[in-house]
């Protein structure tokens, strides 16, 4: 009987740490927050958030399209979104990248 407590222990101790290690690893290499928006449309309320079917999906420089000479869209990583508009962010992914977190190099948060 006390066998079969000590095994159960055991693996709720070895899948407990698993799922440590596991968020650990995934916060290091997650992505910035980022919304797709209008660079032309910038207000003092921050940009026009746009569908993202209108920024490119594979641009990490920032840089969008023109479709239909409608939006000059390009993503804006870790904004603070309000009414449909985006301000305080960052149009660059590098400087937005979160280097935070349990086994991360660089400096955390503060």
């Amino acid at each position: 009987m006390a066998d079969g407590r000590r095994r159960l222990r055991s693996s709720t101790v070895v899948l407990g740490g698993m799922g440590v290690v596991a968020a650990a690893l995934t916060s290091c290499g997650s992505d910035p927050d980022r919304r797709c928006v209008d660079r032309d449309s910038y207000t003092y309320e921050g940009y026009k958030v746009v569908a993202d079917k209108n920024c490119t999906s594979g641009s990490s420089s920032g840089k969008g399209r023109k479709t239909s000479g409608r939006a000059d869209a390009a993503w804006y990583y870790d904004a603070e979104v309000s009414r449909g508009r985006a301000d305080d962010g960052t149009f660059s992914r590098s400087e937005a990248v979160d280097r935070g977190g349990f086994g991360c190099s660089g400096s955390g948060g503060g």
